[in-house]
Formats: C-alpha cells, structure tokens, sequence
C-alpha cells in the first residue's frame, strides 16, 4: 500500500469517525454504549502499547541511551548427564 493510499484511508476513517460523533447525541442509548465500550477498547490498547514500549525501551537502553550489560541474553546449552 502506497503512502497516499494509506492517507486516503486514514481521511475516510477519520470522516467516518466524526460523522459517528455528529449522530451520537441523536442516538440510542445501546447505541451509545456500543459506541463507548469500542472507544474505551482502542485507547486501552494504545496506552498499554506505549506502556509496553516505554519499559521495553528503558529495559533494554537505561536512562542515558547506553545498553545496560547486565541485561544481556545468555544462550543455554543442553545439560550433560
């Protein structure tokens, strides 16, 4: 997908988004609650993401950006009997 396609996409989505918004107020209530329990779903998901990267990425680099030694992976041999 081209970066342009994916830009139209984005737009429609957005636009179908808003006109969701507009007709919320005229809603029913299931309607309402749906539309809630979506929403709350796709910003749960986005913050446990960031979450997810944020440690990964202070694991792995520290605070100042340089790898921490001490979280290198060690490779396991099979045991001798």
């Amino acid at each position: 997908m081209s970066s342009e396609g994916f830009l139209k996409e984005v737009q429609a989505i957005g636009e179908k988004f808003l006109l969701k918004l507009q007709k919320l107020p005229k809603a029913e209530p299931v309607e309402i609650i749906s539309f809630s329990v979506v929403l709350l779903f796709i910003v749960t998901v986005l913050v446990l993401t960031i979450i997810a990267c944020s440690c990964c990425c202070y694991s792995c680099c520290g605070c100042d950006g340089r790898p921490d030694p001490r979280h290198r992976k060690s490779q396991v041999g099979p045991a001798a009997h």
